[in-house]
């Protein structure tokens, strides 16, 4: 497309100057300006000269309008004039009639407007009443209600029955719409005036003007509305309580409860309540009562209170045309409302209170039982507390019930610190029976894995199946002797034992090594100790903290200012933190009672089998650790019996012996309840152990001795000279009759038979095999003097044996002195301990004196005598020998004898340095105690001894 000339272009044809530059060079540009500008200029001028020739005739055409229109009201008003003068020429002779016509006149026209007004204000007031009442101004909309009723009685508006109408309705047809949509006012303000009595968030006022609407409308009494008002409160409890909320909404609904019921006594009393004459007035932060009948009377009385259309009135529109009954319009009562007696005031709130503490304590444990932990419980709890001590609620609580219930009403303590209580004891409950059920279940399938792996017994290279925790119950000697990396704790390095806790030194597992407690026994209590702490944290969280005490009902004042927060408080939260203690300890002796009656149902389940296998003397042995080591295992066990005592008592410093004393002399001066009942536990938990540990010790002590009394009872010569070990050959001298010195050699037993010394040997490794240095010192002597009396048993049988001449072999002498060997060195062996101040032959049983009698017998009494001498001191050597190889079965009173009258003779001896306390070598060391003693009792001798043997 060409593109036309500047000479050739045309202004209107300019539409975008951005195609200009496109189109052209800059000169050409600046040509095309100049010929726009020169256009603009040109239509400038023109325009002026068109306005200068134009603008006197424009002048001259208003001027013409003007003179028009005022010729035109001039003949106008000649016309008028004329007509006036005519009329007046007519009506001279009528002059009295017109006056009288014209004031009819106006005063029907007067008539007029007020029937106007008054229908104009019927119109309106519907519109006024639903504006009312989305303002939830009650009050108003009732009074507009019953204004609206006073103009249909004065229109004459109810007397439209049928067909026959009213001549206003007949005039007005729109009005029987109105006369229509009032009559559903009355319903809807009195619904929704009750529905406002529900809210807990209304003011005072609020509801002083809702009940005055009721009462206006049902030409009620004060006393009816309170009876509504209450009802109404009673509705509002009643739905919270129904609300499907749980979890995280509880606490919100038992606040929300809490806050109706205080608010509701709050508002009876500045509704209801009417101080007497001659109380004292109040000061200025007090409340203010008595809104109902202040209100009734500033709607009601005549001259003093608001009328209904008084701001209508003041703005002089129409409605000044209203008559003196609608204008001065105000409600009444039909009956005088008299104030509400105090005491009627007095019962009618304490029924209320009554009815409604069983809704509520039924309510909020329904409610309750959706709570499952005591931290959420202790939430609420703590909710209700802040809610009560708020200022606004703490400062007047007191006086308002005093003033209306002439008592205090402790709203937590009367509604719900009883059904917190019991939730309670319901969750513990629960609890502890949860953790008694879990704790049988692992003690069955600790059991049961206990008794598989005896009968199975699989080496430790036999794969995945193998349970290591089992076999360590079945020999407790291969767990002690073997290594673990957590045998010593990660710090022993650098921490030393002084700075060490108590507690960590129990959880290396040396310590549970020296206490023989094997990974079953640890795993066990280690799950119970766990779920007994989450108990016990849960439970903190409704005690008292250390740091902070328990709340009281005290005022506390500050000397320097106001105190700052809340100066009272609502309750004492922690009230019944004795009570929450007890329900936790009760609960916890139920639980460890239950775990210790299955314990004993099933240890009596094989109590019966007088020779119970290995696999049931493992699992009894596992009862016994289990029972034994609970109380030290399970220290959050002895927190949840004493409770706050658990805490503050004292360790025991000092030495063992110190430590006991101690304790015996607090126990002599006091000993609370709880500390009864853990002492209590304790001995039942020491006496299910020590009744395990009976069945333990005699099914081995029968075990053992009918190997002994087969080897015993023996009647071949072979057989006996099988059991026969070592004799030495001894030369002494004697005087003869004539005085020279005759030297002979006799033959005297050094060790015992080979069943007596299998016998001791069997004992020994079965006890190491169970881990002989934790058993319980009475198990150790009872087990004793068990194998002590099965050997005598078998010695008095072999006595009544040979006293029926049932023997086949004849008793030898050399037969005689071995056993009697036998028996001397068993009793020294498993005799009773020694203890201070007592010897060894006060202890002695009378039937080993009876067979060494009877053995003895068959010995010449003249080599008896002979004989007597060097074999105590083969005794006492052999004793010396085997005091470290039997250990635990000799004790460390026995090991050791005086060697003084050892120390020059001639006799053949090894010699063994020992230190100078006389440690014997065991796989532990001895108490510091025993070592002081030792050395106390060594001062001054060499600091090492030979022992000869």
């Amino acid at each position: 497309m060409a593109v036309p000339s500047v000479e050739s272009l045309r202004v209107s044809e300019i539409k975008d100057p951005g195609v200009l530059f496109e189109r052209y060079n800059t000169d050409e540009i600046r040509q095309i300006e100049r010929k726009v500008r020169g256009e603009i200029e040109q239509k400038k001028e023109e325009l002026r000269q068109m306005v200068g020739e134009r603008y006197r005739d424009l002048i001259d055409a208003a001027d013409t309008i003007r003179e028009m229109r005022q010729c035109s009201e001039s003949v106008v008003q000649s016309i008028q004039d004329m007509n006036l003068y005519g009329q007046k020429l007519k009506q001279g002779k009528n002059n009295a009639q017109t006056v009288s016509k014209q004031e009819s006149q106006w005063q029907w026209q007067e008539k007029f407007y007020t029937m106007a007004s008054q229908i104009k204000l019927l119109l309106e007031i519907p519109e006024r009443i639903w504006s009312a009442m989305e303002a939830s101004q009650y009050l108003q909309a009732t009074q507009l209600y019953l204004l609206c009723c006073h103009l249909h009685s004065l229109l004459q508006l109810e007397s439209a029955i049928g067909q026959h109408y009213s001549p206003v309705l007949a005039r007005f047809p729109i009005l029987v719409r109105q006369v229509a949509t009032a009559g559903h006012f009355r319903s809807a303000i009195l619904l929704d005036s009750k529905s406002l009595l529900r809210g807990r968030a209304v003011s005072d006022q609020a509801i002083a003007e809702a009940l005055v609407s009721t009462m206006l409308l049902e030409d009620s009494s004060p006393r009816q509305a309170l009876a509504d008002f209450l009802l109404a409160r009673k509705a509002s409890i009643h739905q919270l309580l129904n609300q499907p909320q749980h979890g995280a909404g509880i606490k919100a609904q038992v606040c929300s409860l809490v806050e109706l019921l205080v608010t509701t006594l709050f508002q009876a009393y500045a509704v209801f309540y009417l101080p007497p004459d001659s109380s004292p007035k109040l000061g200025e932060g007090a409340l203010s009562c008595g809104m109902l009948f202040s209100t009734l009377e500033s709607v009601t009385s005549t001259g003093k209170g608001r009328r209904v259309l008084q701001e209508e009135m003041s703005t002089g529109s129409v409605f000044k045309y209203l008559p003196s009954s609608i204008s001065e319009f105000q409600p009444a009562l039909r009956t005088l409302a008299q104030p509400i007696q105090r005491e009627q005031l007095r019962d009618t709130l304490q029924q209320w209170i009554d009815m409604c503490k069983e809704d509520i304590c039924r309510g909020v444990s329904s409610l309750l039982v959706y709570v499952k932990s005591l931290k959420a419980l202790a939430a609420i709890r703590d909710a209700v507390w802040e809610l009560l001590s708020t200022d606004s609620i703490s400062q007047h609580w007191n006086t308002i019930c005093q003033h209306l219930l002439e008592r205090p009403l402790p709203v937590w303590d009367d509604f719900l610190q009883q059904l917190f209580l019991q939730r309670l004891q319901a969750i513990t409950k629960e609890e502890t029976e949860a953790i008694s059920a879990v704790s049988t279940q692992l003690l069955t399938s600790a059991l049961k894995d206990l008794e598989e792996q005896t009968i199975q017994s699989p080496p430790p290279s036999s794969g995945a199946t193998y349970n290591r925790g089992a076999q360590y119950e079945a020999d407790v000697a291969s767990f002690l002797w073997s290594e673990a990396p957590g045998d010593l704790l990660a710090d022993s390095a650098w921490v030393s034992v002084a700075q060490r806790e108590h507690q960590h030194q129990q959880c290396s597992g040396l310590a549970m090594k020296t206490q023989a407690l094997t990974p079953c026994v640890q795993s066990f209590c280690s799950s119970l100790d766990s779920k007994l702490r989450a108990r016990l944290e849960d439970l903190q969280h409704y005690l008292p903290s250390q740091d902070k005490g328990s709340d009281t009902n005290s005022i506390t004042v500050s000397n320097s200012g106001p105190a700052k927060g809340p100066t009272t408080s609502a309750f004492d939260r922690f009230k019944d933190a004795a009570a929450v203690e007890e329900t936790l300890r009760m609960d916890c002796l139920a639980c460890i009672s239950h775990i210790l009656s299955f314990i004993r149902s099933e240890l009596a389940v094989g109590s019966p089998d007088p020779a119970p296998g290995a696999a049931r003397l493992s699992a009894v042995l596992f009862v016994a650790r289990l029972c034994q080591s609970m109380g030290e295992l399970c220290p959050n066990l002895r927190q949840c019996i004493l409770g706050k005592e658990g805490k503050s008592e004292p360790v025991a410093k000092g030495t063992p012996r110190q430590g006991r004393k101690l304790g015996k002399a607090k126990a002599a001066l006091e000993v609370s309840p709880a500390q009864a009942k853990w002492a209590s536990l304790k001995e039942e938990l020491f006496a299910c152990s020590m009744e395990a540990y009976r069945i333990w010790s005699a099914a081995l002590s029968k075990v053992l001795a009918d190997k002994f009394a087969t080897e015993l009872h023996a009647e071949s010569a072979g057989a006996i000279l099988k059991t026969a070990t070592n004799w030495e050959e001894l030369e002494i001298q004697e005087e003869a009759e004539s005085g020279s010195s005759v030297t002979s050699k006799i033959r005297l037993p050094v060790q015992p038979s080979w069943f007596v010394q299998s016998l001791l040997f069997q004992l020994c490794l079965e006890v190491n095999r169970v881990g002989g240095h934790a058993l319980p010192r009475p198990t150790l002597q009872e087990l004793l003097k068990a194998c002590l009396d099965q050997a005598l048993h078998h010695y008095q049988a072999l006595v009544q044996h040979v006293h029926n001449k049932d023997c086949a072999l004849p008793m030898t002498q050399n037969r005689a002195l071995q056993l009697l060997f036998d028996l001397r060195y068993l009793s020294s062996t498993l005799g009773t301990r020694l203890e201070e101040g007592k010897s060894s032959r006060s202890h002695q049983d009378p039937r080993v004196q009876q067979v060494c009698d009877w053995l003895e017998s068959f010995i010449d009494p003249f080599d008896l005598d002979v004989f007597t001498p060097p074999l105590n001191v083969y005794l006492n050597r052999l004793s010396q020998r085997t005091s470290v190889l039997l250990g635990l079965l000799a004790g460390t009173e026995k090991q050791f004898v005086p060697r003084s009258s050892s120390v020059g003779s001639q006799e053949p001896y090894n010699i063994l340095p020992l230190a100078s306390s006389q440690i014997r070598f065991g796989l532990l060391p001895l108490s510091m105690s025993n070592l002081r003693k030792a050395k106390s009792a060594t001062r001054g001798a060499d600091t090492t001894r030979p022992l000869r043997f």
